[in-house]
């Protein structure tokens, strides 16, 4: 019998890629539309994939207990496996390496938010399974860390770093983390209730990225700062800097995420080479493959 995913957020990071990953391995993909009856479009759902996010950062106090709510009900109803991409904001302030037993001592409202959500599935009896990870880099961009802040001036020959430059850095490459909530449903039976899986990703500082992209396009690039002194000016008046500025300790926190218990649950799980996922927020006008043959060398050989 084929099984059939339901995915929340469709349309984002999360969703798009989920949605092809699982229809590519002959699931049947449902993609559910915001504001319709959850409850109905979950019915007969093996898995529910909760891409779901309040727009723009908006009002997580309000709108992420009510997702989460609305997902743990159409869980029950359906008898679905819930998977949800959690991400290390529940830990606070804890450089190091992290994993499904590093304490969870949210140090920001956002954080205690996480930890309290996370708290709402385990206490609900629904199977749910974090599959915990660092920034997401997305190759189609789609609002990403790499589009929205590392490669936001990159056409001008600069790499943003929003925090210390030589913080190691946990990274999720978001067709990966895809594949893993697959490899991680196909063996739900043989899982616990609550599952906390720790995605191991790539970790890597600015400076390394910096470096890498400098290699692959043969230009130079130079660091400049985000300006988080704007973000303070505009807080007042935009939330989403306010949010943004909650979050400013992770970028010059040192951290990365253990992959002991993944690698025991997923032995065979072969991530994306980190050349790869480094290079994938250039924009296509700057993509290696082109800068790498001299324009002068392409025209001799059309």
């Amino acid at each position: 019998m084929q099984n059939t995913v339901l995915i929340l957020g469709a349309s984002g990071k999360i969703g798009s890629h989920a949605a092809e990953v699982f229809w590519n391995a002959g699931w049947t993909v449902r993609r559910y539309r915001r504001g319709t009856d959850m409850n109905e479009a979950a019915a007969g759902a093996d898995v529910i994939i909760n891409g779901l996010n309040p727009p723009a950062y908006r009002n997580w106090a309000k709108n992420i207990p009510a997702i989460t709510a609305q997902v743990i009900e159409a869980a029950k109803s359906s008898g679905a496996t819930v998977i949800i991409p959690g991400n290390i904001y529940n830990f606070g302030n804890q450089p190091g390496t992290l994993d499904e037993n590093t304490a969870q001592t949210a140090n920001t409202r956002k954080g205690q938010i996480r930890v309290d959500m996370e708290q709402a599935y385990r206490q609900s009896g629904v199977q749910t399974i974090i599959l915990r990870a660092g920034n997401f880099i997305d190759p189609n961009g789609n609002g990403d860390f790499m589009s929205m802040l590392a490669m936001r001036e990159i056409n001008k020959g600069k790499l943003t770093s929003a925090g210390d430059p030589d913080a190691m850095q946990a990274y999720a490459y978001v067709p990966d983390w895809a594949r893993a909530a697959l490899a991680l449903a196909e063996k739900r039976e043989t899982l616990t209730r609550f599952e906390d899986i720790p995605f191991p990703g790539h970790s890597f500082t600015t400076h390394q990225l910096r470096d890498t992209v400098a290699a692959a396009t043969g230009r130079t690039i130079k660091l400049s700062q985000f300006p988080w002194w704007l973000m303070t000016m505009l807080a007042p008046f935009w939330m989403l800097a306010r949010e943004m500025r909650e979050m400013r300790y992770l970028f010059s926190m040192p951290h990365r995420i253990d992959g002991t218990k993944f690698s025991r649950l997923l032995p065979n799980f072969q991530p994306t080479d980190q050349r790869e996922v480094m290079l994938s927020g250039l924009p296509a006008d700057i993509d290696p493959d082109k800068v790498m043959r001299p324009r002068s060398q392409a025209i001799a050989t059309q």
